[in-house]
C-alpha cells in the first residue's frame, strides 16, 4: 500500500513469478538494515513446505504454500533474528530506535529542541510559544526583544501515534514522564519589530548556559500589506505550517490574499489557510484583497451546471460537501446581491445563500434525489465558476448495462523504482495490480463501458501524474486498484481482507457498496472502509476511491490474491458490483 514497504531482497534470489514450487529460503521484508520505532516486527517470508522454519530456534507456522509472516517483540537497539530452513540461513538485523522525546544529559539542551526552528513572523497581539528539552531539575527562560519569558516544566509529554496507526486500530496517545519540555508563552507586542533569534537560558546547580534558537522572530506591520497570488493550478491549503496539518479545500489558480504569518517555507493567508510559498507569488498591496458580490447566475453546458460569481478580485473558497447538499463560501467577500438567476436544472433543486459575517458568505447547493457526482473550481479572470457534474446518462441495454459510462483505472504503482507491496516470495503489488486491472477492464468493456488506463505495462507514474489524467480525462468513475501492507507494529498473519479509502462525500457510498458487495459475493473478509487522504481519492472531478483489495504480506490472503481463477472471479464480481451500484444510483 502506497511505497509504505518498498525494500530491497534481502536474499540473492528475487522471484519473479507468484509462487514456486521448491522456493528456497527468502525474506521479503525487512530490508537489510532495517530501522524502526516500532515495538514489534513481522518477517515476510517463504520457503519450501516439506520443511520447517526457524527464527532463532523458534519453530514458526506457515500457508500450505510455506509464506510465512510471524511478528516478534524488540528491544531497543539491535534485534538480530537468525532464519534457518534445511541447510539454508539468513540473518537480519533491525534496530529499534526510541520514539519517546529525548531525555537530557547533563547540563544541556537537547539538540534542535529549542523553538522556533525556522524563521517565523506574527502579527502584533499574536500569542507566541516557546519551548525546549533541558533537565528537569533545572531553571529555564527565554529572552525575546526586552522581554524575558520564564518557561514552565511540563513534567509529562503526550505524543500522539502516526496517521498509520488508523490502519491497525491503535491510536492512543502515548505519555512519557522522562523528558524535561520547558514551555512558555507570550503576545507579540503591538508596534513591529524583528526580535531575531530566541536566547534561550538553562540554569543548574550554580551555573548557566545560553543558547541561540535556530529561527527568527518578525512582529510584522498591519500597514505593510503584502498579498499572495496562488501561481499553481492548485494550491494545498492546511490547517497549519507542514505536511502533517490537514488539507483544506485547495485554492484555484489567481486567488489572492493577504499575508499574515510565516513560518519557514510556508505562508498564512488571511482566511487562516497555510501554503507553501513557491505555490505563489508576493505582492505588495496598499488594502487586503477584498470584494463586492452582485449578481450571480447560473448555464448548463453537456454534462455540467456551471454557476458564475462575478467578483473585483479572486478571493479564497472554501467547500463542503454534505450527501444532499454542497455549501461553498466566498472569504473576504461582501454581500451586495439582490438577484440571482438560476433556472431549474436537472442537478440542483434550490441554491440558498446567506452572509456568516462581515466578509463571508455561504452559497448552499440543495442537489434533487440524484447521486451527486463531482465538481471542479477555476478562476476566469476575477469570476470564480464552480461546475457541478450532472450524473452520466448510459445508453446501455440489458447485455451493456454501462455503455455511456467512462471508468478510469489506475494500477497502482509500477516499474522497479516503484514496487508497492510484495508477498511472501518478493511478487510486487506492482504486477498483479495490473493484472487484476486488465481483467476488471476485459469485463467492463463487456458491459459496455468505455475503459481508461493510467498504464498498460511497467510505466514509472508518480501520485500526481495519475491524477493529472484523471482531472484531464473528467472519467464517470476513478478506481485506484491495489493490494494491502501494514506498517510494523501491525499484525500480518491475522489481518486480512478487502478494504475501500474515499474522500469526498461522491464517493462515500460507491466504496461502502463495493465493500460489502465483494466481502459478501466472494466471502472475503472485510478489511474496513476508510476517509482517507490519498491523491489518488482527492480529485473532485468524479467519485475517486482506491481498492485494497487483499494484504499482499498475510501468508494465506496473498495465495489467494495469486490465484488466476479467483483473480478472474474477482474482476467479473467487482464488475457486476459497478453495474449494480450504478443501478441504485438512478
Amino acid at each position: 500500500m502506497r511505497n509504505l514497504f518498498l525494500s530491497t531482497a534481502i536474499a540473492s534470489i528475487m522471484l519473479t513469478t507468484p509462487a514456486a514450487a521448491q522456493q528456497p529460503l527468502f525474506v521479503a521484508y525487512p530490508p537489510p538494515e532495517h530501522k524502526t520505532t516500532s515495538d514489534r516486527i513481522f518477517l515476510i517470508g517463504t520457503a519450501a513446505p516439506n520443511a520447517e522454519v526457524l527464527v532463532n530456534g523458534q519453530r514458526i507456522e506457515r500457508s500450505p504454500a510455506g509464506h510465512f509472516a510471524p511478528t516478534f517483540p524488540l528491544e531497543l537497539g539491535e534485534n538480530i533474528f537468525t532464519l534457518t530452513h534445511q541447510d539454508q540461513q539468513l540473518q537480519i538485523k533491525v534496530t529499534r530506535e526510541s520514539s519517546s522525546p529525548p531525555v537530557p544529559e547533563g547540563m544541556a539542551f537537547v539538540e534542535s529542541s529549542l523553538t522556533p526552528t525556522v524563521d517565523i513572523a506574527r502579527m502584533p497581539g499574536e500569542l507566541i510559544c516557546f519551548g525546549a528539552i533541558a533537565p528537569p531539575t533545572a531553571t529555564v527562560s527565554v529572552q525575546v526583544g526586552d522581554r524575558t519569558i520564564p518557561l514552565m516544566l511540563n513534567r509529562e509529554s503526550v505524543s500522539l501515534p502516526s496517521n498509520l496507526s488508523v490502519l491497525t486500530g491503535t491510536t492512543e496517545p502515548n505519555v512519557s514522564r522522562e523528558a524535561g519540555n520547558f514551555e512558555g508563552c507570550t503576545t507579540a507586542p503591538q508596534n513591529p519589530a524583528n526580535w531575531g533569534q530566541p536566547r534561550y537560558q538553562l540554569s543548574m546547580n550554580g551555573q548557566t548556559q545560553t543558547q541561540m534558537a535556530a529561527g527568527n522572530i518578525e512582529i510584522v506591520s498591519p500597514s505593510q500589506i503584502t498579498v499572495a497570488e496562488v501561481t499553481a493550478d492548485a494550491a494545498v491549503a492546511r490547517t497549519g505550517p507542514s505536511t502533517n496539518h490537514s488539507r483544506l479545500t485547495p485554492l484555484p489558480k489567481g486567488t489572492r490574499a493577504a499575508v499574515t504569518g510565516r513560518e519557514g517555507e510556508w505562508i498564512r493567508l488571511d482566511y487562516g489557510a497555510w501554503i507553501k510559498a513557491e505555490e505563489a507569488q508576493i505582492l505588495s498591496a496598499g488594502i487586503p484583497p477584498r470584494s463586492a458580490i452582485r449578481g450571480v447566475r447560473s448555464r448548463q453546458i453537456p454534462g455540467w451546471t456551471e454557476v458564475l460569481f462575478p467578483l473585483q478580485t479572486a478571493v479564497p473558497v472554501t467547500v463542503t460537501q454534505g450527501d444532499r447538499n454542497m455549501v461553498l463560501t466566498l472569504h473576504n467577500t461582501t454581500a451586495q446581491t439582490d438577484t440571482i438567476a438560476f433556472n431549474d436544472d436537472p442537478l440542483v433543486e434550490r441554491m440558498d445563500w446567506q452572509p456568516t459575517g462581515t466578509d463571508q458568505i455561504e452559497y448552499t447547493f440543495h442537489f434533487k434525489p440524484s447521486h451527486q457526482w463531482g465538481y471542479k473550481l477555476r478562476y476566469e479572470g476575477t469570476t470564480l465558476i464552480l461546475s457541478l457534474r450532472h450524473p452520466p446518462t448510459v445508453t446501455g441495454s440489458r447485455n451493456q448495462p454501462l455503455a455511456g459510462m467512462r471508468i478510469l483505472l489506475d494500477p497502482g504503482h509500477g516499474s522497479s523504482e516503484d514496487l508497492g507491496a510484495r508477498g511472501p516470495n518478493g511478487y510486487p503489488e506492482k504486477d498483479v495490480n495490473l493484472v487484476v486491472s486488465k481483467l476488471l477492464r476485459d469485463e467492463l468493456q463487456q458491459r459496455g463501458a468505455t475503459v481508461l488506463m493510467t498504464r498498460e505495462g511497467d510505466e514509472d507514474l508518480w501520485p500526481h501524474d495519475r491524477v493529472e489524467q484523471i482531472e484531464r480525462d473528467e472519467p464517470h468513475l476513478a478506481l485506484s486498484v491495489h493490494y494491502n501492507a501494514l506498517p510494523d507494529f501491525g499484525d500480518a498473519i491475522n489481518t486480512a481482507g478487502v478494504g475501500m479509502f474515499w474522500y469526498h462525500p461522491q464517493a462515500h457510498d460507491l466504496s461502502v457498496f463495493l465493500h460489502n458487495y465483494l466481502v459478501q459475493k466472494l466471502n472475503r473478509p472485510s478489511y474496513g472502509v476508510f476517509w482517507n487522504n490519498l491523491a489518488l481519492t482527492r480529485p473532485t472531478v468524479a467519485p475517486s476511491i482506491l481498492l485494497e483489495l487483499g494484504f499482499m504480506i498475510n501468508p494465506t490472503e496473498f495465495e489467494w490474491i495469486v490465484d488466476e481463477r479467483e483473480q478472474k472471479k474477482l474482476a467479473k464480481t467487482l464488475a457486476d458490483g459497478i453495474v449494480d451500484w450504478f443501478a441504485t444510483t438512478r
